[in-house]
Formats: C-alpha cells, structure tokens, sequence
C-alpha cells in the first residue's frame, strides 16, 4: 500500500503547514514534526499512520466510548 519512501525525519509532514505552531508536535513513531491531535495524544504522521494501517488490517473499526443520551 505505500507508495512512495518517506522523506528524512529532519522534514516535517506537511500536515505542520496548515496548522499554527502551538499544535506541532513529534510523532510518536519517527519523531518527525506533525500536527498533534489534541493534549496527551499520540499523533502520527501521515507515513507511520499508513504502516499502522496496514498493520492493523480490515477488521479493526472505531467504536464509541461516550455514553448515549437518553
């Protein structure tokens, strides 16, 4: 599934261009700058998301753990 080899670690994901600077952060896999997806996550960038992708396989899907209203 990847297509194409990622570009050194010292080159941020471009997902650090439509962001301000407060939400930049390391990626959890490489250490290269990304886009952090809120305080205390674990952001990726777009190349290791893709290995954890493949990785994870078709069977994995998003379940919701917020209560339902009633």
């Amino acid at each position: 599934m990847t297509t194409a080899t990622p570009p050194p670690v010292s080159e941020p994901d471009p997902s650090t261009f439509a962001c301000p600077s407060t939400l930049v952060g390391p990626c959890s896999g490489c250490q290269r700058s990304t886009h952090k997806y809120g305080s205390g996550g674990l952001p990726l960038c777009q190349w290791c998301m893709t290995l954890a992708r493949e990785a994870w396989g078709p069977a994995v899907r998003f379940t919701s753990t917020r209560a339902q209203a009633q």
